[in-house]
């Protein structure tokens, strides 16, 4: 069970996932070849992880449907442990896990679900944005 800094730090390492700490309790984990960073914070009682993605579509009332349809249909079929959704005008992919019962498999598994939805969707998203 995580209870400190220290714990999650253990946890990237042993994982081998290359991270960097901004702040106190907040780090930069590295995604795959060509993949933004994975912020990883701890703010008691969770841990949160989150990967911004890109600005929402707006003005298009169609495409703003269909993008918002595309992320339902994703969170409800790809996902398992992190989700997306909007912060402000933007799209955000995260997830929080309770701190107090944090093991080792459960933010691989975090981590992992982060990692197929930047490969996998994030390509698909940004095209669909653009058009």
């Amino acid at each position: 069970m995580a209870k400190s800094h220290e714990d999650i730090e253990g946890y990237l390492s042993k994982l081998e996932r290359r991270f960097e700490r901004v702040e106190e309790g907040t780090y930069l984990v590295a995604g795959g070849a060509n993949q933004p960073p994975i912020a990883v914070r701890v703010a008691p009682p969770v841990l949160v992880v989150q990967v911004p993605i890109g600005p929402a579509p707006t003005g298009n009332p169609a495409l703003e449907a269909k993008v918002f349809r595309q992320l339902l249909e994703l969170n409800g079929k790809d996902l398992m442990f992190a989700a997306y959704s909007l912060e402000g005008n933007d799209i955000v992919l995260g997830a929080a896990l309770e701190l107090d019962n944090l093991d080792l498999n459960e933010i691989e598994a975090v981590l992992a679900d982060v990692d197929v939805a930047l490969a996998d969707h994030v390509p698909t998203l940004r095209q669909l944005v653009q058009k």
